[in-house]
């Protein structure tokens, strides 16, 4: 049975991530994208959920001060990741400017293993994840103790899963909206818009 306590501290846990996971960033826009397509939305939403739970496992096993108390590591991560990142948002940018609308003839466009290589990528790769799940959350749950972090850190996990699982339900039901290409290519701006944005900070 599951103490008050630990109910509490896992509640603590799901309100923290839940709160840093639905702020957009580079995950939610990727999906968002996807999932408009209807390509691949599942299995993105799966492995974002996965990447984010093993980065809130590392931040509670004590891997977040070990990052931060690293200035190299942390300059490495920040300027390969702004560099992903912009390509990323070059890449939205270039489908902004197309005057084309919403294909939704399948998945042929790009393969399976293209879509979650893409994913790890926008999951790993960056450094805001890091700092959001890793450093943050991490040392939030260890401000816990030795036994209630791991409950805070289930919690963040469910927040996770809840909310990617949430977006890859939803998402394919903005595509019909979607089919107007001026609704396509303002996606496609706003997600190079973040994808710069945090670019910016990271090198900031």
């Amino acid at each position: 049975m599951i103490s008050a306590l630990q109910s509490t501290v896992m509640l603590q846990g799901f309100l923290t991530g839940g709160g840093l996971i639905v702020a957009i960033g580079a995950q939610n826009a990727f999906l968002l994208a996807q999932g408009v397509r209807r390509q691949y939305h599942w299995p993105v939403a799966l492995l974002c959920s996965l990447s984010d739970a093993l980065l809130i496992c590392l931040g509670v096993i004590g891997m977040g001060a070990l990052i931060s108390d690293s200035p190299l590591l942390l300059q490495v991560a920040r300027i390969g990741g702004a560099l992903f990142l912009f390509y990323y948002g070059l890449r939205a940018l270039r489908s902004a400017l197309k005057p084309a609308g919403l294909e939704t003839s399948g998945d042929a466009g790009r393969s399976l293993k293209s879509v979650l290589l893409t994913t790890l990528a926008v999951s790993l790769l960056n450094p805001h994840a890091y700092l959001d799940t890793v450093v943050l959350v991490g040392g939030i749950a260890t401000q816990h103790g030795e036994q209630l972090r791991y409950w805070f850190g289930a919690g963040a996990v469910l927040a996770s899963f809840t909310w990617f699982m949430l977006l890859g339900l939803g998402a394919p039901r903005l595509a019909p909206l979607f089919r107007n290409p001026r609704a396509w290519r303002l996606l496609d701006a706003i997600i190079c818009l973040v994808m710069w944005g945090i670019a910016l900070r990271l090198l900031a």
